[in-house]
This record gives structure tokens, C-alpha cells and sequence, in this order.
């Protein structure tokens, strides 16, 4: 046997000892994701790369709470806050199953103890406050822990100094936890009143989709209110709405290119660049010094007439 023969046999063996199993339905179908506004089927690892956005289409999917972290921090930055809370039932809810129950169930789908991640990081060097929600995690409502950390979160920006970034996507309000979950729009918007007093920045990013009670509250109470493209957003949902007033409403209703148009967000920017405008907001619009607070908007120049 020549050398030339001794290679060509050691390669085929490698090849044969590489050669797998067919793959099953499972794994074949780990390897594409359809996407949901064009039906295109895409390489699941292509979709990955590209920001879980689709390069065909530009649909933004929904990612979660640990990705979107990934996506705006830097790397090794991000320190967690407030970790430790739990959801309890002070109500005794039960309605086809328990609502601890649901809870574990809500943990064990998302990976998370509670539907919102809340701690600084840095952005390209500069340091924020960030509070993250998950959709995955009961559909992100709000109830007593998400209101309690994002109001924690706001109150440590307001002592260290530092710009707020809360990036929503939630259903609304936890009706398991009944008024108490109410009570947080109301505990969250105190918060973000304070900072604002502070004269600190506050950023409000509206991802796909944002509605309910934190749509009332804290998502839309921000300085610069940023909406990913495509991006539903509102208080009722579009079926409640039509119900209700009996008419058929336009297709692009609710999303955040028509609210754009009608002043209620003020920019719709795509996932590729939202950490760089995120950077530049904050980098514009440095922290005050201490007790230097915004003046008091209620003390309004009289009326000359």
C-alpha cells in the first residue's frame, strides 16, 4: 500500500465513523423556525445570528428576558437586583388549577423565577439601571414582585445616579393577585415620578407585545418611549376593542408604526441598532448633580388676559 492509498483509506474511515442517524422530527425541526409574518423557513441558527429578527421580512420575534440582557449589555456587566423575590397567593386563587401552581409552571417554561429581570450593566462603557420583562414568563403581567422591582430598580437609579432603561412586554396586570396588582401602576408611576424630579433619564422600550396595566403605568411614562418595529402596543387588546364598539378596525392598529404616527411613541428602531440608541440617549443626557432637581411643572406662570 503506497501513501497515497493509506490516506484515501484513513479518510473513509473517518468518514464512516462520522456518519449519524437520521434525524428525528424533533431535531429536524430544531434546525428551521418559520416566521410568523412571511412564512419563510429559516435556518434556526441563520435566525439566531441575525437577532431573532427575520432577514426576509425584518418581524422582530419575541426573545426573552436573559436574551435581550445578552443584546443590550456589555459583556460580563450585568448585575442583578432584587433577585430574590417570589410571587406569593394572598388571595387563595383558584380557578381550573391553583395558582402556585401556575407560578411553577410559569418558572419552568421560562427559566425564571418572576417575570421581569431587574440590575445594572454597563452599555458600551456607561453604566444604567435596566429592568427586562419576559412574555414567557405568564404571559409577563404585572403583579406584587414585577411592581416591587421595578420600583426598587427606579429607586436605585435615583440614589447611584444612574439613567433607567425598562424594556416591557406583558399582557397587563396578574388578575391571580386581584387590586394588589393594580396597586403597582400606581407604585410604579410614584417611582418614575420621583426620578423624574431628579432630573434623570428614564427610557421606555416597547417590544412585541406590550398591553394592560403596564401599558398604563410605567411603559409609557418614559422621556424617549422606543418601540421595536411591528411592536403591538395598547390597553385593550384589538378583539376587546372590536367587541366593544362594533367596527372592524384597521390592520395596522396598535402597532408601533401607526402609534409612532400619532405621537404616542417617539421612535420605532430596529433590534440591530437599539443598543446604540440606547448609548447615544444616554450619553446626551448626563445625570445632574446631586439636588439639582427639574422645576416643579404644577407652579405654571399666570394667565395674562
Amino acid at each position: 500500500m503506497d501513501l497515497k492509498e493509506w490516506f484515501a483509506n484513513r479518510r473513509k474511515g473517518r468518514e464512516a465513523a462520522e456518519v449519524k442517524q437520521p434525524l428525528t422530527t424533533e431535531e429536524y425541526c430544531a434546525l428551521w423556525t418559520q416566521c410568523f409574518q412571511c412564512r419563510e423557513l429559516l435556518y434556526t441558527s441563520d435566525l439566531r445570528a441575525n437577532l431573532q429578527v427575520c432577514p426576509k421580512c425584518q418581524y422582530h420575534f419575541r426573545i426573552g428576558a436573559r436574551q435581550r440582557i445578552d443584546q443590550l449589555a456589555d459583556q460580563d456587566s450585568w448585575s442583578e437586583l432584587a433577585g430574590n423575590l417570589a410571587s406569593d397567593d394572598p388571595l387563595g386563587f383558584f380557578d381550573t388549577d391553583s395558582y402556585p401552581n401556575r407560578l411553577a409552571e410559569a418558572a419552568h417554561k421560562s427559566g425564571l423565577s418572576e417575570a421581569v429581570l431587574t440590575g445594572t450593566c454597563l452599555v458600551k462603557q456607561e453604566k444604567i439601571a435596566l429592568a427586562v420583562m419576559d412574555f414567557s414568563y405568564f404571559g409577563g403581567s404585572m403583579g406584587s414582585v414585577v411592581g416591587e422591582k421595578v420600583t426598587r430598580l427606579a429607586e436605585h437609579a435615583a440614589s447611584e445616579r444612574l439613567p433607567l432603561v425598562v424594556v416591557a412586554s406583558s399582557g397587563g396586570a396578574r388578575m391571580q393577585e386581584g387590586i394588589l396588582s393594580l396597586m403597582q401602576m400606581a407604585k410604579t408611576s410614584a417611582a418614575l415620578a420621583a426620578l423624574h424630579d431628579e432630573g434623570l433619564l428614564y427610557i421606555s422600550v416597547l417590544t412585541e407585545p406590550t398591553f394592560g396595566g403596564v401599558t398604563a403605568s410605567f411603559a409609557m411614562l418614559g422621556d424617549f418611549i422606543i418601540a421595536e418595529p411591528g411592536a403591538r402596543i395598547g390597553f385593550a387588546g384589538r378583539r376587546v376593542i372590536e367587541q366593544t364598539i362594533h367596527q372592524k378596525l384597521p390592520n395596522e392598529f396598535q402597532t408601533a408604526e401607526h402609534l409612532l404616527k400619532q405621537g404616542h411613541v417617539d421612535m420605532v428602531v430596529e433590534r440591530a441598532k437599539l443598543k446604540d440608541t440606547v448609548y447615544r440617549l444616554v450619553v446626551f443626557h448626563p445625570a445632574p448633580h446631586k439636588g439639582a432637581r427639574r422645576p416643579d411643572s404644577s407652579k405654571r406662570l399666570p394667565v395674562l388676559g
